[in-house]
C-alpha cells in the first residue's frame, strides 16, 4: 500500500464512522452518544477484532466531510463500498441507538437515520422494529 493510497475501511470502521455522525449531526456531540459508541466497540462481537486506535481516524474522517459541501453523500459513498449488506441493520442499530441515548431525538438526527434508512435500502418494517428496540433501551 503506498502512502498515497488511504487505508481502506473495514466493516467495523464503516459501523463506528457512521455511529460518529449520528451523534455529530446535530453539531453537539454529547458525552453519553460517546459512551454509547465507546460501549458498543468494547462489547458487541462485530468488534472483537477492531483495532480502537481506529476510533479516532473514524472520527476525523466524519468530522472532514461533514466540513464539505457534499460530505454526507461521500460518507455514505465509503459505507456503500465497504460495508458488507449482512451488517446493513446493524449499522442502524447501531445508529439509532447512539441518537436515542440522550433521551431526545433531533431533528437533524431524525434527518440522518432517514439518510441511512435510505442508502443502506432497509425494509420499513425491520428498520421501524430496529427503532422500536432502540426507543425501548433507551426510555427513561
Amino acid at each position: 500500500m503506498t502512502q498515497s493510497t488511504p487505508h481502506p475501511l473495514s466493516p467495523q470502521d464503516c459501523l463506528v464512522a457512521l455511529m460518529i455522525a449520528v451523534s455529530a449531526s446535530d453539531e453537539d456531540i454529547r458525552t453519553v452518544e460517546l459512551v454509547k459508541i465507546q460501549s458498543a466497540v468494547n462489547n458487541l462481537p462485530v468488534f472483537a477484532e477492531y483495532d480502537i486506535d481506529r476510533m479516532n481516524i473514524m472520527a476525523q474522517t466524519v468530522f472532514d466531510l461533514f466540513e464539505q459541501v457534499d460530505g454526507l453523500d461521500a460518507l455514505f459513498g465509503l459505507i456503500r463500498d465497504n460495508l458488507p449488506e449482512r451488517l446493513f441493520e446493524t449499522a442502524y442499530a447501531l445508529s439509532c441507538d447512539v441518537a436515542a441515548a440522550d433521551g431526545t431525538l433531533q431533528e437533524s438526527e431524525l434527518r440522518i437515520l432517514e439518510e441511512i434508512r435510505y442508502e443502506l435500502n432497509l425494509d420499513r418494517l425491520h428498520a421501524a422494529a430496529i427503532e422500536r428496540g432502540a426507543r425501548a433501551r433507551h426510555i427513561r
